[in-house]
């Protein structure tokens, strides 16, 4: 009985304890599913805010890749430009690198001491420099070439000054165009002009001495010449101005010389000569381009004379020997001009002879021997002063023997020594001496 009780004690506490707890069950039943709702609501925004945030993402991404390509389409089409700027650039470069690898450079030149007797042309000895040239040398197109000699000094201007010796454009083996090599050259500029051997052999480092001879025959002028040759012989002929100016003509008489070389075997060589100068100006020429007896031609007339000229013929020999050579040449001048007061009209004679003997290894020994004749006189400087003999007084006759000895340490340096005496005649009958010359030069080309 006891027990029965307990029991439906328990389960009236039981009872009662449930109907107090399923009413707030129920209510917290209801809390629950009101914020599972609200939940489910929010997490729905949350969900069509991804998807519109996502829907942005994906246009913006569209556009900055819209952006990318077509940044990448512009690049690549400037990727050919800038190559093209590059090859360009390259090419430019290489082409003057190429250009400047083709130009060629050279140079010679000679330093000295001279000294003379008190009528000559260094009565105090003087250290001096005796030459320096520079020679330019480039190609142009297929067989066209440009040259220039850029004088720094020579011997025949008092001070270190620059000056332009020969320039031209050179058309080599014209003669192609036919089938004959070398035939036919041209030359169109400033040039030597070709008369007689010696004016190959001025540079200090190809003479064997020092001095020149006595006519010391030689012009550089502007116009064009025609060279060439065929077995054994040779030719070069020129059209020049004629006048000592560099820029204009002053008559349109040109000067006109050629040479015509013939060598029968290896070891001899001749060649024959002429030219004439043109008629000259004398108001405005005043001088001829061709230089004769350390100084030029110049009018020998009255104040009335405006055309003067003289015409010129040569003959060389040069025998080249087992230990030497030996050189001769001789030739002749006419000079003229239209003097109303007077015949000016007059001859030149003149001749030298020079050899050049090998003593032992590089040593060697040369010697000249030089002489003029003008009959009627002429203006002939020679070693002696300038102002006496080419503006004051005329030479009638003149000799001048020349002998030195040389070392050619190689192609390229010499060393050499020279003594000179001689004697002439003026017009007036006055002796020509104490024109003695001792010197010395070290010459060099590179």
């Amino acid at each position: 009985m006891a027990q029965q009780y307990k029991l439906r004690l328990a389960l009236c506490i039981c009872g009662f304890a449930l109907a107090n707890t399923l009413p707030a069950l129920a209510a917290t039943e209801a809390d629950t599913q009101k914020q599972i709702e609200q939940l489910q609501q929010q997490n729905q925004a949350l969900q069509d805010q991804l998807r519109r945030q996502q829907a942005l993402i994906d246009s913006l991404a569209s556009q900055v890749k819209a952006i990318q390509d077509s940044a990448s389409a512009r690049t690549r089409e400037a990727e050919p430009s800038q190559a093209a700027t590059q090859d360009r650039t390259t090419s430019s470069m290489s082409g003057i690198a190429s250009a400047v690898s083709k130009v060629r450079i050279s140079g010679e030149g000679g330093v000295a001491i001279f000294e003379s007797g008190s009528q000559g042309m260094y009565p105090q000895n003087s250290f001096r420099i005796d030459e320096a040239r520079l020679f330019v040398e480039a190609p142009i197109f297929n067989n066209v070439y440009f040259y220039s000699e850029l004088n720094l000094a020579t011997r025949e201007e008092p001070d270190l000054q620059l000056s332009v010796g020969e320039l031209y454009l050179d058309f080599e083996n014209l003669s192609r165009l036919w089938g004959q090599d070398r035939v036919l050259n041209l030359r169109v500029g400033r040039m030597y002009t070709p008369f007689g051997e010696e004016y190959q052999r001025r540079y200090a480092i190809d003479n064997p001495l020092i001095s020149h001879s006595l006519t010391d025959l030689w012009a550089v002028d502007e116009g064009l010449e025609l060279y060439g040759g065929a077995g054994k012989l040779t030719y070069a002929m020129a059209v020049q101005n004629g006048g000592i100016s560099d820029t204009q003509d002053f008559d349109g008489d040109k000067s006109v010389a050629g040479r015509i070389g013939y060598d029968p075997n290896p070891w001899l060589h001749l060649s024959a000569s002429g030219m004439r100068t043109g008629h000259l100006d004398v108001h405005n020429d005043h001088l001829s381009a061709m230089w004769f007896g350390n100084a030029f031609f110049r009018s020998l007339g009255s104040a009335g004379t405006t055309k003067f000229e003289a015409n010129l013929a040569e003959g060389d020999i040069e025998a080249r020997l087992p230990h030497g050579v030996l050189r001769a040449f001789g030739g002749y001048i006419h000079y003229g001009d239209n003097d109303p007061a007077g015949q000016n009209r007059r001859d030149v004679y003149y001749y030298t002879v020079e050899g050049v003997h090998d003593i032992v290894g590089k040593l060697y020994a040369a010697a000249r021997f030089n002489q003029i004749f003008a009959d009627k006189g002429f203006p002939i400087v020679g070693s002696g002063d300038f102002e006496d003999y080419f503006v004051d007084e005329l030479t009638k006759e003149i000799w001048r023997l020349n002998l030195g000895l040389g070392y050619r340490f190689s192609d390229n340096l010499v060393v050499k020594a020279e003594y000179s005496f001689g004697q002439g005649k003026t017009t007036a009958g006055a002796s020509r001496d104490h024109e003695d010359f001792l010197g010395a030069e070290a010459a060099f080309k590179f």
